[in-house]
């Protein structure tokens, strides 16, 4: 293992896979498993709206998050959304719904850390893009 594998800091390097998230209806059990399984500690905070996110760490590096769906979509399936970086969020948006993806989650803001939208590909699988905050 390097010591980049070590580091707690991020990768901003566009057009890798820079982040996973969890979306779940079993949050107690999900997490469960998750920390017993890989030993990840986890820290949950409270979002806007009365959302829970749940922030799973290895040692003192964050490795993956951890959310209940909205509501709306409660029928949601379980499922990993895996991040990739990218340094334009609305242009590489725009290419992606031009090459035939569609948008499931609008750009949105995550206040000082950077923005990220939703998407499935024309194949059917979920994707999202993040662009880290300058």
């Amino acid at each position: 293992m390097s010591e980049k594998d070590c580091s707690t800091e991020e990768d901003r390097t566009p057009g890798i896979f820079s982040w996973r998230e969890l979306v779940t209806q079993d949050l107690e059990g999900s997490s469960k498993f998750y920390t017993d399984l890989f030993g990840w500690t986890k820290e949950t905070m409270e979002m806007p709206g009365g959302m829970e996110y749940t922030m799973f760490n290895l040692g003192e590096r964050p490795v993956a998050g951890m959310v209940k769906p909205p509501a709306e979509k409660a029928d949601a399936p379980t499922t990993w959304i895996n991040y990739v970086t990218v340094e334009d969020l609305e242009a590489t948006v725009a290419k992606a719904q031009e090459l035939g993806a569609r948008l499931c989650m609008p750009v949105t803001e995550v206040p000082g850390k950077g923005s990220f939208a939703g998407l499935v590909d024309p194949q059917g699988a979920p994707i999202a893009f993040w662009e880290f905050a300058s």
